[in-house]
């Protein structure tokens, strides 16, 4: 498929792109690896007691995982490559894939201030009924080498109502209408998939007044997405993310980062009896 060409029929979802043909050039906007961690340890702690230590080098993070009550995951220590992106003061995105399990993406939301992190783990599997083929889990947890202060990363409601256009790169524009606590809509106004729209289960937490992690969970394409971004000017706002997901083939994890620029095109506010943010979250 060519550069903004739009497949005969949209609503045929088998001409939609896979995964690995977005990815050229969807880069363009992503800010550059910050080397800010490098030489630092950090272990995060969960309400379970699971721990996972973490150490920083370069361009790779060695990582001590223990699981603790109730946490059936196996102990593992692996060293995987990463990148990491500063969202805020002393707040940063780390994203890696992991070597050893192919089909389990990590991001790592860690706030040096607060002493708080937030991990999400993203799951390639089977799709099903009700069942995306990419799952998303939410760990909210502690640093245990610094001092904690401030409120714990938690599920929220602040961006329902909102339009945002995202500008990836030259090429390539989309825009998201935030519609509940569980679903989004998508629309893209630039590039190869010019033309195609689609609504999707969605995820947003809070980890500073004005920054959220939004993840999308995909039905069509199998992948999903976690980004961070900072809506604090609604005229200038910035997210770091990741894509992961299945190529076209259907069996090689595809997983890339990447960055872009916002703005809040507009804002709708229900009445209070038909307010969206009530209908509850996604599972």
């Amino acid at each position: 498929m060519t550069d903004n060409a739009v497949p005969l029929n949209p609503a045929d979802t088998s001409t939609w792109l896979p995964l690995d043909g977005l990815a050229p050039g969807f880069d363009a906007n992503k800010a550059p690896h910050s080397l800010d961690l490098v030489g630092r340890e950090f272990t995060i702690v969960d309400a379970r007691g699971t721990r996972i230590r973490h150490a920083f080098a370069e361009t790779t993070v060695a990582w001590d995982y223990t699981p603790g009550t109730g946490d059936e995951t196996e102990p593992a220590a692996e060293t995987d490559d990463y990148e990491a992106f500063l969202v805020d003061d002393e707040l940063y995105f780390v994203q890696f894939h992991h070597n050893y399990l192919p089909n389990e993406a990590v991001s790592l939301v860690l706030d040096l201030r607060s002493g708080r992190a937030l991990a999400v783990i993203s799951l390639i599997g089977e799709p099903g009924p009700g069942r995306t083929a990419v799952q998303q889990i939410f760990v909210p947890g502690l640093i245990e080498e610094l001092a904690t202060s401030g409120e714990e990363a938690a599920p929220t409601t602040s961006l329902i109502g909102r339009r945002v256009q995202w500008v990836y790169s030259p090429e390539h524009a989309y825009e998201h209408v935030y519609l509940s606590p569980r679903w989004y809509s998508w629309q893209c106004l630039a590039g190869p998939e010019r033309g195609l729209a689609d609504t999707d289960e969605n995820s947003a937490w809070q980890v500073r007044p004005g920054i959220y992690v939004f993840a999308w969970r995909e039905k069509v394409i199998p992948c999903g997405s976690v980004t961070i971004a900072d809506h604090r000017d609604a005229r200038n706002i910035r997210s770091h993310g990741v894509l992961f997901g299945l190529d076209e083939s259907g069996q090689v994890p595809t997983h890339f980062t990447f960055g872009a620029h916002g703005r809040l095109i507009s804002t709708t506010v229900h009445p209070e009896q038909y307010d969206p943010a009530g209908f509850g979250a996604a599972s």
